[in-house]
């Protein structure tokens, strides 16, 4: 999902009287440097794409107790900025948000969580993935998994500097996060070589 500015003064969302939350309620947003992005949505590939990782993460995650997955959820990641981040999907872990706490009603659940993942489309640019994924750490987010359904390509950053780079034939895990979690990537990315794939495009 991309995290850019609207792309004209016109487009973008206005922010109701004393507060920094958008006037049209169906907009996808992140709050950057007390200004309102607006997220473009993803695509249907994109899109399908998510849908199938958080069934797997959520049934994985469920099963061994281990925490919450959620799919955009508007975070609070940096209280002293007001910096306010909302991954395509996310794991927060119990011991983060105990399972006996309720999630809270408001707008943005003020919790880091322990893992983030953003699914790049063509909207995104390498310097927006980037300033996430540095955000992200500097927030104290553990892991980072940044998708390119593209180019079957997944970057698994364990720190903004050290990346392990995941192709189709491989399988992703989830480390010390989502300790036992390994998913064939096969899984995820569609076989190129399928002639039905793309049909439509």
């Amino acid at each position: 999902m991309a995290t850019v500015m609207a792309s004209s003064p016109m487009a973008a969302p206005t922010a109701s009287v004393g507060t920094l939350e958008p006037v049209d309620d169906d907009i996808v947003y992140e709050i950057v440097d007390n200004q309102i992005r607006e997220l473009p949505p993803m695509s249907a590939r994109e899109t399908d794409l998510a849908s199938t990782l958080i069934g797997i993460l959520s049934s994985f995650a469920r099963t061994a107790g281990l925490g919450r997955v959620q799919m955009e959820m508007l975070f609070l990641i940096i209280p002293a900025k007001g910096l306010q981040r909302r991954p395509d999907l996310s794991f927060v872990s119990f011991n983060r948000w105990p399972r006996e706490r309720r999630v809270p009603k408001t707008n943005t659940w003020d919790v880091v969580p322990n893992l983030a993942i953003e699914v790049v489309s063509p909207t995104n640019t390498a310097n927006g993935v980037m300033e996430k994924t540095k955000e992200y750490f500097e927030a104290g987010v553990e892991r980072v998994w940044v998708i390119y359904p593209e180019f079957a390509i997944i970057y698994d950053y364990d720190s903004p500097t050290s990346v392990h780079i995941l192709t189709r034939n491989q399988t992703l895990d989830g480390g010390t996060v989502l300790p036992g979690l390994q998913v064939p990537l096969t899984e995820l990315f569609e076989d190129e070589s399928d002639p039905e794939m793309d049909a439509s495009a």
